[in-house]
C-alpha cells in the first residue's frame, strides 16, 4: 500500500513536513520519497511539473492520484486509510470544526513567520523600513500569542478530561 505513495519534499517545509508526519501517524511506512533541493530549484525540474504545474512541494502521489497541496494530501490520508494509524480528524462535528480551525489558521501564522524572514532576509539592507519590520514582527507576536492561547486552552480540556475519567 504505501510503496505505490511518493511524496517529494524539500528540507525545511512545514507542508512537505506536515505531509510527512500524517504519512507516519497514518502509519504508512515504506513510501517512496524524493528530497529535492530548493537551493538549486530541484522542485522546478521536468519530473515534478508533469505532475504539479506550479512544482511546489509536497508533491504527493498514491497510485494515479496526485495531490499537491499539504492540507489536501493529509485529508486525503486521514479518509483513505481512516482506520489505520492515529485518527487524523475526530467524528464529532464540534471537534472536526475546530481541528478544521486551527489546520486553516496555520496559513496566517506561517504568512506572518514568511513576512518577518523575507523582510529580514531578503529586502536589501537600504530599502528596508523599521517600521514595516516592527510591524511584521508585532504581528508575528500577536500570532503566537494567539496560539499560546489555543494550546493552554487544549491542556486545560485536557487535564479536565483526565481528572473526569
Amino acid at each position: 500500500m504505501a510503496q505505490s505513495m511518493l511524496l517529494y519534499w524539500g528540507s525545511g517545509s512545514p507542508p512537505c513536513w506536515r505531509v510527512m508526519i500524517a504519512l507516519e501517524e497514518k502509519q504508512l511506512q515504506g513510501y517512496k520519497h524524493k528530497h529535492l533541493s530548493f537551493d538549486k530549484n530541484e522542485h522546478k525540474c521536468e519530473e515534478v511539473k508533469a505532475l504539479n504545474p506550479r512544482a511546489q512541494l509536497p508533491t504527493f502521489k498514491h497510485g494515479d492520484i496526485v495531490v499537491n497541496e499539504s492540507f489536501a494530501a493529509c485529508l486525503y490520508l486521514e479518509s483513505a486509510f481512516k482506520s489505520q494509524g492515529t485518527r487524523l480528524i475526530p467524528d464529532d462535528p464540534v471537534e472536526q470544526a475546530l481541528v478544521y480551525q486551527r489546520v486553516f489558521e496555520t496559513n496566517n501564522l506561517q504568512q506572518k513567520m514568511y513576512d518577518v524572514a523575507f523582510y529580514e532576509w531578503y529586502v536589501p539592507e537600504g530599502e528596508r523600513h523599521e517600521s514595516a519590520l516592527k510591524r511584521n514582527k508585532e504581528s508575528l507576536i500577536a500570532e503566537l500569542k494567539l496560539w499560546e492561547g489555543y494550546l493552554e486552552k487544549m491542556q486545560l480540556f485536557e487535564n479536565l478530561r483526565d481528572t473526569t475519567i
